[in-house]
């Protein structure tokens, strides 16, 4: 079973602007090859569908934590395209073209089949693909074709900062760059348990240092880059035999947090009635109210 909290990982910044060009390059991180709903679909067959998870609890316990952070990076790359929404059109008269915007975009999926939000697909419109997930059920092969997706991630993630400097995008990026290079530490040690073997000094990478951007300094400061969470969930406390000792990147140590992240509130987006969104006038609202109601 999944439990729902309604809060997202962290707040972002209510902008007094949005830019759609923005969006559609951060639907990449969405439904990219390399984008969360990608390592969230691969780390979560792979915990469904783990063989002898007793007796390699700790690898099961590693990639079932890693499937509960990646739902809400999901929802928080969402919810920063909703907000790169805000103030793009205004209501009119659908004589007006109160949507015209919409024909000098270059995602127009945001105007035609979403009420400027996020769209399951990546940033050039082509849906999310079932074909990105690699499961192989052999465990050294499934974890390092993780510790590879988290790379590519990564990259992305460094891609589409420099292709924006919108304040809301760039905080959720700055923040995903953190937990993304946690997550590619995380493998590389279940890795090394697993074989001997360190892949980090193995292959090179993109480095992980994440100083360079200003939107993730705050993050490390916090010691988001060392932590990984139960959720809560006392099954699965056995990540901290895999993840513990030191931050190969920082040299700081390593901790599991039983529990989840505090979070932020989920933000509450606007009418948007040049999109028939969500389409209920005045008078519709009394009546839901006024059943509602009724019912109490």
């Amino acid at each position: 079973m999944m439990k729902r909290v309604n809060r997202i990982l962290i707040e972002l910044p209510y902008p007094e602007h949005g830019d759609m060009n923005a969006a559609a390059a951060v639907q990449e991180l969405m439904g990219g090859k390399f984008g969360e709903m990608s390592t969230l679909n691969n780390y979560m067959f792979q915990s469904f569908n783990f063989r002898a998870k007793k007796k390699f609890k700790p690898f099961y316990d590693l990639i079932a934590s890693i499937t509960a952070e990646e739902f809400g990076h999901v929802e928080l790359v969402a919810n920063t395209i909703n907000l790169l929404s805000i103030g793009n059109t205004v209501p009119g008269d659908p004589d007006t073209a109160p949507l015209q915007n919409g024909k000098d975009a270059r995602y127009s999926l945001h105007f035609t089949t979403t009420p400027q939000t996020a769209y399951p697909g990546d940033g050039m419109g082509r849906p999310w693909n079932g074909e990105y997930v690699n499961n192989s059920g052999v465990l050294v092969e499934d974890l390092l074709a993780n510790y590879c997706l988290e790379i590519g991630a990564r990259t992305h993630k460094m891609r589409v900062y420099e292709m924006t400097t919108h304040p809301t995008a760039r905080e959720m990026i700055g923040y995903l760059l953190v937990r993304g290079g946690t997550h590619i530490i995380a493998y590389a040690k279940a890795i090394k348990v697993a074989t001997g073997v360190d892949v980090g000094k193995m292959l090179p990478v993109p480095s992980l240092d994440n100083n360079k951007f200003d939107h993730a300094k705050k993050f490390m400061d916090q010691g988001l880059y060392n932590v990984l969470y139960t959720w809560g969930e006392p099954e699965y406390r056995d990540i901290n035999q895999i993840w513990k000792g030191l931050n190969p990147e920082t040299g700081e140590p390593l901790r599991v947090i039983d529990g989840m992240p505090e979070g932020a509130p989920v933000p509450d987006l606007p009418e948007l009635p040049e999109q028939f969104a969500p389409g209920i006038d005045l008078d519709d609202y009394n009546r839901i109210l006024k059943r509602l109601k009724s019912n109490m």
